[in-house]
């Protein structure tokens, strides 16, 4: 499904356009409009807001290398906040070899190494995110050492793609159709029978996508075996 098709089959099941909007703006003083477009968006993109925090698809897998700083227990992502989701993993490379850190929380870290001279430097085993674009290491580490992150990510949404079209609504409509059409109806303020209805629909379409993304992507028939089902 693409943007346009989707836009017009929000308006559809909602029997709603979305008129223009005008209030006061955020300074009380004036008026501000919210277009057709602006709310049929953010119905989409909150929907798919909501299906990217709730199911892990491989094909929202990034990565990208970087190098800390000797002497400085901060590593700074090189992905902008908003689109950096969660981490995978995060790798020191030391001579071409990958050592994998192990996450752990601030405080662990602080604990285990309260110490901050340079004899206590070494190559990081631990981390823990700071802040939404921080990493601290430990021990700290004693050189600049490359480092490979894999992280999820938000992919671009369809309201701003320049094809019209995503892996996601090609490959699950459903999902972000009726998380939309929750969004739409909630802001239309209806019927709390119609929201759980179209509520429903959409946790049916996500079981069939967590059954992808959590499921037959982290498998295979050779070490998992084939899915099969109980035949009486």
């Amino acid at each position: 499904m693409n943007y346009s098709t989707l836009f017009k089959t929000i308006q559809g099941y909602l029997e709603n356009d979305f008129p223009s909007f005008v209030g006061a703006d955020s300074s009380g003083s004036g008026t501000s409009t919210l277009t057709t477009k602006q709310q049929i968006d953010t119905f989409i993109r909150q929907a798919e807001e909501r299906i990217y925090n709730s199911a892990q698809f491989p094909n929202f897998r990034r990565n990208v290398t970087g190098n800390c700083t000797a002497g400085v227990k901060y590593l700074n992502t090189p992905v902008q906040p908003y689109q950096f989701l969660a981490v995978y993993s995060l790798a020191v490379i030391v001579n071409d070899v990958y050592e994998y850190l192990l996450n752990k929380d601030v405080d662990y870290i602080r604990a285990a190494y309260p110490n901050v001279g340079s004899s206590y430097y070494g190559v990081p085993k631990y981390y823990a995110l700071f802040n939404e674009d921080t990493f601290i290491l430990g021990p700290t580490p004693a050189a600049a050492y490359d480092f490979e992150l894999h992280y999820f990510y938000y992919p671009e949404s369809i309201t701003v793609a320049a094809s019209g079209q995503t892996w996601l609504c090609d490959n699950f409509d459903m999902t972000v159709l009726y998380g939309s059409l929750v969004e739409g109806y909630t802001y239309m303020k209806g019927e709390a029978d119609v929201i759980a209805n179209y509520n429903k629909r959409y946790e049916e379409a996500m079981i069939l996508a967590k059954r992808l993304g959590d499921g037959m992507e982290r498998r295979d028939a050779f070490r998992s075996g084939q899915i099969r089902m109980s035949v009486n």
